[in-house]
C-alpha cells in the first residue's frame, strides 16, 4: 500500500467553540462574520490543533501529505498568517493531483488560470480585503457545473468538449464570490450516471475510472466519484457534488468523507447540466463537518425558513435528548445493506445512545412502492431540461437528447464500450411533455409516498429529529425524491479498509438540525483516517459488444421502466 503521513490530530474542529467569540457589527469593506470564520476564527483551530508553528513547518515541508486532512480552518490559519500563500497552496494541491491522480482518476483537468486566480486573491488578502470565508481556498467542482473559463463543462461526455456555456453556473458565482479557487473538473459517473444501465460507478469517457483512495478496488460510488475521491485524498480543500439519487450521499459514504444533499431549492439549480429539476441539487462533499457547514453557507440562496450561517450548529450536545428513528429495512440485503459495513455503523449508533439520544426503530416508506415513479419521472424530466441546458450553449450543434443518442452511437468505441445509453433512448421515448398524465401521475405519487406517507409521517408519528441508514444501502431514495436534506457521516473502516457512514436525513430545511447531529457524533468518534490506496485495482470491465454487434437485443423500452438497479448505489433491486 502506499503510505502517507497523517500530521494532524484526530480532530480538527476543537476550536469551533470560537464562533462564540462576541463578533462586533463590521465596517465596509471589512469581513462580516460569516466570512470571519474563515479568517480570525481559524486561528483558534489552528492553535487548538498543535499550534500555528507547527502548522508552518508541516506545510513548509516537501512532503504535500500535509494537505490530505487540512480543513478550512486550519487553511485559513496560514494563510491569514501569511506563513502560507494561497498561490503556494494552489501549487501544493497540483502538485498532488499531479501525483495521485494517475491512479485515482478523480480530476478530469484541472484549471490553467489557478495560479493566476491564487495570486490575485493574495494580493486582495494583503490589501485587506476578504471576500469569504472561502479567500484563497482550491475546490473541485463536478464536471456537470458550468465554469466560464478555459475548462470544459461535459457531464463527462466527449459530446459536450469544445462547447461553451454561457456564463459560470450559480453555484460556482457564488463559489468564486466567497473567494474560492475553482482548482479543477472533478471526474463523475458520466452524464451523472443517466445514461446507460453501467454496471460500475465512476467511469466517464473523459476521465476514465475513478478509483477509492482507501480500498482501489471498492465502489468509488457515484456519480460524485471524484468529488468524494478528490476530497478524500487531499486533492483539494473541499469539493462540490450534486445529486438526484445517492450521487452526493453514497460516494462521500464509501470514500469517508462529509458529504450534504441539501433539500430542493436551498442550492440554485442554475448551470448544471441537468437531470430532473424535481430532484437534482449540488451539495458540499468534505473531509469534515465543520467544512461542510461552512461550504453549504457559502453556495447558498437566501431561502425563507433556512438559516444564513450554519456554523452555528457547530457546538457539542447536539445529540443529547434528540429521538433518532432507525429505518431497520436499509440495514438488510434486500434494500442495499452490507453486514461488513453494519459492523463498523452499529457502535457508532451506541455512540449516539451513550451522547444521550433515543434510537428507536421507526418506518419512513418502502421504496419499492414508487421506484418505478421516479424513474419515470426522471425520464420526462430529463429530455425536455436537458434541451433547454444545450439550447444556452454555443460553438456545438448538439442541441437536443436525439443529438446527444446519435453522438454516441458515431463514436461508439469511445463512448460505448463498457455499456450502452438505454437510459438515453426510454427517455427519448417519452412524450416530452410535463402535462403528460403519465408525468404528472408519476410525480404526485412519488411525492405522497416520501413525504406525507413517508418521511414526514415518520418524524410527526414518533417525535423524530432524524431517520438514520446505512450508507451504501438503498436509503438515499427517500429524502432524494422528497426533496428533503440528507448527510452521510462517516463512521470508520471495516476490515479490509472499506469505509462506512451512516446517512441521516430530516425534512424539510432542516439541514441545521443534521448538521447539529452529525457534529456531535463526529467530534466523539473522530472517523476521519488517511487513505491507504489498498491494492489491487480492479479488472477491467469486459468490452460490452455494443459497437461490434456482438451484445444481446435491446429490450422493449416500456417494460425497461420497471427498475433492475438502484439508481443511487447502481446494486440490483431485491423485488
Amino acid at each position: 500500500m502506499v503510505e502517507l503521513d497523517n500530521p494532524w490530530p484526530r480532530s480538527t474542529n476543537c476550536a469551533m467553540s470560537a464562533a462564540h467569540i462576541n463578533i462586533r457589527s463590521t465596517r465596509r469593506g471589512e469581513v462580516s462574520r460569516r466570512s470571519f470564520l474563515g479568517t480570525t476564527l481559524a486561528g483558534g483551530a489552528a492553535l487548538c490543533a498543535g499550534g500555528l508553528s507547527s502548522l508552518v513547518r508541516l506545510f513548509a515541508a516537501e512532503n504535500d501529505s500535509s494537505l490530505a486532512e487540512a480543513g478550512i480552518p486550519e487553511l485559513q490559519a496560514l494563510l491569514q498568517s501569511g506563513a502560507m500563500t494561497s498561490a503556494g497552496l494552489t501549487e501544493k494541491y497540483l502538485k498532488r493531483i499531479a501525483r495521485l491522480n494517475p491512479l485515482l482518476h478523480a480530476v478530469i483537468e484541472t484549471n490553467p488560470d489557478a495560479m493566476e486566480i491564487a495570486t490575485h486573491l493574495d494580493a486582495e488578502r494583503r490589501a485587506g480585503k476578504l471576500r469569504g470565508a472561502l479567500h484563497g481556498l482550491p475546490i473541485l467542482v463536478k464536471d456537470n457545473l458550468a465554469t466560464a473559463d478555459q475548462m470544459q463543462t461535459t457531464a463527462g461526455s466527449l459530446a459536450l468538449v469544445g462547447s461553451v456555456v454561457p456564463a459560470d453556473s450559480v453555484v460556482v458565482q457564488k463559489l468564486r464570490a466567497a473567494g474560492a479557487i475553482i482548482l479543477g473538473k472533478a471526474n463523475l459517473s458520466e452524464w451523472a450516471n443517466f445514461r446507460g444501465f453501467a454496471p460500475f460507478n465512476g467511469w466517464s469517457a473523459r476521465g476514465g475510472f475513478t478509483r477509492d483512495p482507501y480500498l482501489l478496488r471498492f465502489d468509488p460510488c457515484g456519480s460524485s466519484s471524484g468529488s468524494a475521491a478528490g476530497a478524500a485524498a487531499g486533492l483539494c480543500a473541499v469539493a462540490i457534488g450534486t445529486e438526484t439519487d445517492g450521487s452526493i450521499v453514497c460516494p462521500s459514504g464509501n470514500n469517508l468523507c462529509v458529504g450534504i444533499k441539501p433539500s430542493i431549492g436551498l442550492v440554485s439549480q442554475d448551470g448544471i447540466i441537468p437531470i430532473a429539476h424535481s430532484q437534482d441539487t449540488a451539495g458540499p462533499i468534505t473531509r469534515t463537518v465543520t467544512d461542510a457547514a461552512i461550504l453549504l453557507g457559502a453556495i447558498q440562496n437566501p431561502l425563507t425558513g433556512a438559516p444564513d450561517d450554519y456554523t452555528r450548529f457547530l457546538v457539542r450536545g447536539g445529540l443529547n435528548g434528540a429521538r433518532i428513528g432507525r429505518d431497520r429495512r436499509y440495514f438488510t440485503p434486500a434494500f442495499g445493506g452490507e453486514h461488513d459495513l453494519n459492523a463498523v455503523i452499529e457502535p457508532a449508533i451506541q455512540v449516539m445512545r451513550d451522547l444521550g439520544a433515543t434510537v428507536i426503530d421507526t418506518d419512513s416508506g418502502d421504496p419499492n412502492r414508487y421506484s418505478d415513479a421516479e424513474f419515470t419521472v426522471l425520464l420526462y424530466e430529463f429530455k425536455v431540461q436537458i434541451a433547454e441546458y444545450l439550447a444556452g450553449l454555443t460553438n456545438t450543434t448538439i442541441r437536443t437528447l436525439a443529438d446527444l443518442i446519435q453522438f454516441d452511437i458515431d463514436h461508439c468505441p469511445e463512448e460505448m464500450e463498457f455499456f450502452g445509453q438505454e437510459i438515453f433512448e426510454m427517455s427519448e421515448a417519452t412524450s416530452g411533455d410535463l402535462t403528460d398524465p403519465i408525468y404528472r401521475e408519476a410525480r404526485a405519487l412519488c411525492v405522497r409516498l416520501t413525504r406525507a406517507e413517508g418521511i414526514d409521517a415518520a418524524l410527526e408519528r414518533d417525535q423524530l429529529d432524524a431517520i438514520i441508514a446505512p450508507s451504501y444501502s438503498f436509503a438515499s431514495t427517500p429524502a432524494a425524491v422528497a426533496g428533503y436534506p440528507n448527510i452521510s457521516i462517516p463512521v470508520g473502516l471495516t476490515n479490509a479498509g472499506k469505509p462506512a457512514g451512516i446517512w441521516m436525513y430530516s425534512g424539510y430545511l432542516r439541514e441545521g438540525k443534521l448538521i447539529s447531529l452529525a457534529f456531535d457524533l463526529e467530534q466523539e468518534i473522530h472517523p476521519r483516517s488517511r487513505p491507504q490506496f489498498i491494492p489491487p485495482l480492479p479488472h477491467k470491465p469486459a468490452d460490452a459488444g455494443i459497437c461490434n454487434g456482438t451484445n444481446p437485443p435491446m429490450p422493449n423500452l416500456q417494460t425497461l421502466r420497471h427498475l433492475t438497479r438502484h439508481l443511487g448505489t447502481g446494486k440490483p433491486l431485491n423485488r
